[in-house]
């Protein structure tokens, strides 16, 4: 993109997106075995985690309370959250569910 009306702050991409956890540990197993993204190192003065993956940068930030953050047990596609394309949704649900070699453990999905 250009100068001009259509990108007045000359924008370029997307650098990252930063997601307060209750675990950094947990979503940092869960961004990378299961997900794909990959650690990289990256300034940090406090209980953090930085992944890269699919052009994008994840900052996990350890929430301070993690107990008042409020408990997840169903995706709500009207709430905060990423989203990716994949070749087969079929094959994706079915790892994620534990049907197939290689599935996710359950546990794993926050």
């Amino acid at each position: 993109m250009g100068m001009g009306m259509n990108n007045p702050l000359q924008l370029k991409s997307l650098n990252h997106i930063s997601l307060i956890c209750r675990s950094v540990e947990k979503s940092l197993h869960f961004y990378q075995y299961v997900l794909g993204f990959f650690p990289i190192r990256r300034p940090g003065s406090f209980d953090d985690a930085w992944l890269f993956g699919y052009g994008i940068g994840i900052h996990l930030l350890q929430s301070e309370d993690p107990e008042s953050m409020p408990k997840i047990s169903e995706i709500n596609p009207k709430d905060n959250h990423i989203s990716f394309q994949c070749e087969s949704m079929a094959m994706v649900e079915k790892k994620l569910k534990g049907g197939e070699e290689g599935a996710v453990d359950g546990d794993s999905l926050y």
